[in-house]
């Protein structure tokens, strides 16, 4: 059995950036991964999903894929097929079915309160086609997306926010790797814009290991520590 660490590709979900990883990667590293935060377009499931499968793929040795949010369902789409990716980890994230999207999972129980803190902006593609750019609005942003977030750090947040297509959150997913990737599930039971009741059906239904932690949506802001703890238990179980 190999002893080569895995690498850690993190991809992030809406209204977030790369840069919502950065405490995972501090602790990542310090145990000797090497670590990739994949640049989420964030326009349309198939095409993001696409995007990543192709970074992936261009990695050598074994990968351990975590997504956040939205990039779980991209991560699950993007796995499907890649022998390299050994384990998958959802962090407050969908493990969407075929068929499935982000609004109706996130309203399959009650509690997400993300639609009344969205914000939408038309845009003209150049095609001529429209689509809305939702953002969340950022005097909502601390409350909505990352409540046990220092104010500051949250304003920051508000402001650097990357919006996501209207249509990639109601873009169905396609056959999902966690069917066949060993998963592990991160459940934020303080999350408002996934609700805690909707990650843990998610994740039993996908016979995930799955934690709990007190924590807001932006659990990899507020809680890092613990995000890092169970991606690296995923990849010790990888072999």
């Amino acid at each position: 059995m190999s002893a080569q660490k895995p690498t850690i590709v993190l991809v992030h979900g809406a209204f977030a950036d790369s840069s919502s990883w950065n405490g995972v990667i501090d602790r990542l590293r310090s145990h000797g991964y090497s670590v990739v935060a994949a640049s989420n377009p964030l326009r349309g499931l198939a095409g993001d999903s696409e995007y990543v499968r192709q970074l992936v793929a261009s990695i050598d040795g074994p990968v351990v894929l975590v997504g956040h949010s939205y990039g779980g369902s991209v991560i699950s789409n993007a796995a499907r097929g890649l022998d390299n990716v050994k384990a998958l980890v959802f962090v407050a994230a969908f493990l969407p079915d075929e068929g499935e999207n982000a609004v109706t999972l996130s309203g399959k129980f009650p509690g997400s309160t993300l639609g009344e803190a969205l914000h939408p902006v038309s845009i003209t593609l150049p095609d001529g086609g429209q689509v809305a750019d939702l953002y969340i609005e950022r005097s909502k942003f601390h409350q909505q997306f990352a409540a046990d977030v220092p104010e500051e750090t949250a304003a920051i947040m508000a402001a650097t926010q990357r919006p996501v297509a209207d249509v990639a959150l109601a873009e169905g997913a396609s056959a999902p790797a966690w069917k066949n990737v060993p998963s592990w599930v991160l459940v934020a039971t303080e999350d408002r814009n996934i609700p805690a009741q909707a990650q843990t059906f998610m994740a039993d239904r996908a016979g995930a290991t799955v934690v709990s932690v007190s924590a807001s949506h932006a659990v990899s802001v507020s809680r890092p520590g613990d995000v890092a703890r169970l991606i690296n238990e995923a990849a010790q179980a990888t072999g």
